[in-house]
């Protein structure tokens, strides 16, 4: 806790805003005031209900005579958007979007996982430059130019999956290529997106909505966090980000004044959902799967992701209901049950949600009530612990409509779950691949380089390290954090490593030079240009450096060992200055990353959110997560080698 601040819990800011009970909510200071809530929260007293309505719809309709009617719901080319009820967001080289063995992208993998465990995706966040940009000159559009990716794109529209690419106003400090709005408009026509994710934005500048909409017709624009009550008319989508809910649910404020704009709830770092699922679903709303945020796993427990599989059939199902329908807020609250209903054509759809530990029956009031989870009766509906339930209401003369049996199918087969234990996952150091190439000539083998000495022992090393959300080795950083601010986010970092060293180890003085690597690419018949004997090799990715030093024979240092060699008077770094890669690339099945050492010349300045850059003294530690198809070589990053030496004491090996 810093500053009366504690992270554990919501600010000021995200609290549920109270809806006055008396006066006149259409118009004045109170009604422009509740047009920035992010929820209304619901009224203490169940005997208020029927008032509070009654001020929401009145707020609804001065809210409409201010800003004026959200057209934009009535063009068919966006209407997708109210459709797109569960989101993922991926980072392009999740192992199990990008088979790093293979080189290729497998979006069918991500969506076959995603049918299991959530009942299937509306709409995926191709996450592409966060976190890595900044280690170079490269800006946020470089990083989708990846080869192949238009082909993902299309494969996940044909499953029906909307495409949604990632704008970051914040990207400043990269090499310039053109206006924002040209580029993520050029994005947009070659990936085929159908919407953007504005990080870091709420809104998008009236300009930039003008030119997306002439790229893509109908594209959907979402905003992380609250969206402004006057931008929901062109923002059909919105981040629930950080939105802190009253004791009994209250009203999402974007959703209740259009019923068509469609709100996702996301808090990232919690490791239980129940409170967000239950917010969407009585609100007839979205959430947002985030199992790898940034590197740091983060996944969703079974019981969550039974509760979504058991949400998004009904969702799908009756959304004629929840964007047409007469929406009735809480026409329910018994005990730990809650629920809310939406009428339409006699039919009436009741959404229940228990807010409590242990499992709750609710009793259907009068006759005609089909339920649509399995298990349940026309009469008595169990609400699972923290999960939901639903049923539907057939007035007398009403037509049944197809979806109840539909929906039933759905379901029967998804029964709710309890575990809400958290699956966590290990990172494990990965062995570099055997070289089964030449190998260099005697005279320029690993033995010839000059070398420092790292003797075998047993070593405590202080590492240092600036706390992103990536993490660092294991674990996420900000569990079931609120959310992180300054000086928790992006501050400074120390751990101790413990290290032992079975045998002396051999670390080159040196990276590798140009002139050098280039002798290792005319060695496997790739033809290089003279190169500068002074200047380090970059732009080699993690594989390259590896072939390398194979091929030199011997294998690059690990984190550790580099640091230790570090402290060598003879150790020295060739200019520019630029981090060094290390064996050091670990794996937790979904996000490989390697450590660097040693930082770069080259400083991307203008954003935290950057990459780390400079020269950075030997205990520092950076680390990056590994993308595929050669994205990883970088202007700033070069390797050295070393060779370990035999166990006779008779030199390196």
């Amino acid at each position: 806790m810093s500053g009366g601040f504690d992270p554990l819990h919501p600010r000021d800011v995200d609290l549920p805003t109270r809806v006055p009970l008396k006066g006149d909510l259409s118009t004045g200071d109170v009604a422009i005031s509740l047009d920035d809530a992010k929820i209304f929260a619901a009224p203490a007293d169940a005997g208020d209900l029927v008032q509070w309505r009654l001020q929401l719809t009145a707020w609804r309709d001065g809210a409409r005579k201010r800003h004026g009617e959200p057209t934009r719901y009535n063009d068919g080319a966006a209407a997708w958007a109210s459709r797109c009820f569960t989101v993922a967001q991926v980072w392009l080289w999740d192992e199990l979007f990008f088979d790093f063995e293979a080189q290729r992208f497998t979006p069918e993998r991500f969506l076959a996982d995603a049918r299991e465990r959530f009942g299937g995706l509306d709409g995926i966040v191709l996450w592409h430059a966060y976190p890595v940009i900044g280690i170079d000159d490269r800006n946020q559009w470089d990083y989708y130019n990846v080869p192949g990716l238009a082909d993902v794109s299309a494969a996940l529209r044909r499953a029906g999956v909307a495409v949604f690419l990632s704008y970051m106003p914040w990207d400043i400090g990269t090499r310039r290529s053109g206006d924002d709005a040209a580029e993520l408009t050029a994005a947009v026509r070659r990936l085929g997106a159908d919407s953007v994710f504005l990080d870091t934005l709420k809104k998008a500048d009236r300009s930039l909505v003008a030119a997306l909409d002439a790229a893509r017709p109908g594209i959907g624009l979402e905003g992380e966090s609250k969206l402004s009550t006057d931008r929901i008319a062109d923002h059909t989508l919105s981040w629930a980000q950080w939105f802190a809910d009253s004791e009994v649910p209250g009203v999402l404020r974007a959703r209740w004044f259009e019923r068509r704009h469609m709100q996702h709830h996301i808090r990232r770092w919690h490791r239980d959902h129940a409170e967000e699922l239950r917010a969407a679903w009585l609100n007839g709303v979205g959430v947002l799967v985030w199992e790898v945020v940034f590197g740091a796993w983060v996944g969703w427990n079974d019981r969550d992701s039974a509760t979504l599989r058991r949400m998004v059939p009904v969702q799908r199902g009756f959304h004629r209901w929840l964007v047409d329908g007469e929406w009735t807020p809480l026409t329910v609250t018994e005990g730990p049950v809650v629920g809310s209903s939406f009428d339409l054509d006699g039919i009436k759809l009741l959404l229940l949600a228990n807010t409590s530990d242990t499992d709750a029956k609710h009793q259907l009031a009068g006759t005609g009530w089909d339920p649509l989870h399995p298990g349940d009766t026309s009469e008595v509906i169990t609400v699972p612990a923290n999960g939901i339930a639903a049923a539907v209401q057939v007035s007398a003369g009403a037509v049944v409509p197809g979806e109840i049996a539909a929906v039933q199918t759905a379901l029967a087969g998804e029964p709710a779950v309890r575990n809400s234990s958290f699956r966590h996952r290990r990172a494990r150091r990965l062995s570099a691949p055997p070289w089964p190439g030449p190998a260099a000539p005697a005279a320029f083998s690993a033995a010839a380089v000059s070398a420092v000495t790292v003797p075998a022992g047993e070593y405590t090393l202080t590492v240092r390290y600036r706390m992103r959300e990536t993490g660092m080795y294991g674990g996420a950083p900000y569990v079931d954090e609120w959310k992180p601010l300054s000086p928790r986010l992006h501050d400074q970092r120390t751990l101790d490593r413990f290290v032992t060293l079975p045998r002396p180890v051999h670390v080159a003085a040196e990276e590798v030079s140009e002139a050098e690597y280039a002798r290792f690419l005319d060695a496997v018949g790739e033809h290089a240009e003279a190169r500068d004997p002074e200047r380090p090799a970059t732009k080699v990715t993690l594989a390259r450096a590896r072939e390398y030093a194979a091929w030199a024979g011997g294998r690059l240092p690990s984190e550790d060992e580099w640091q230790l060699a570090a402290a060598d008077p003879g150790f020295r770094r060739r200019t520019p200055e630029v981090w060094n890669w290390t064996e050091s690339e670990h794996s937790d099945g979904r996000t490989r990353f390697v450590m660097l050492k040693g930082g770069s010349a080259h400083r991307s300045r203008g954003s935290n959110w950057y990459f780390d850059g400079g020269v950075q003294p030997p205990e520092f530690t950076a680390k990056l997560l590994l993308p595929g198809l050669g994205l990883d070589a970088s202007a700033s990053i070069g390797f050295r080698i070393c060779r370990d030496q035999s166990d006779d004491g008779g030199g390196p090996q």
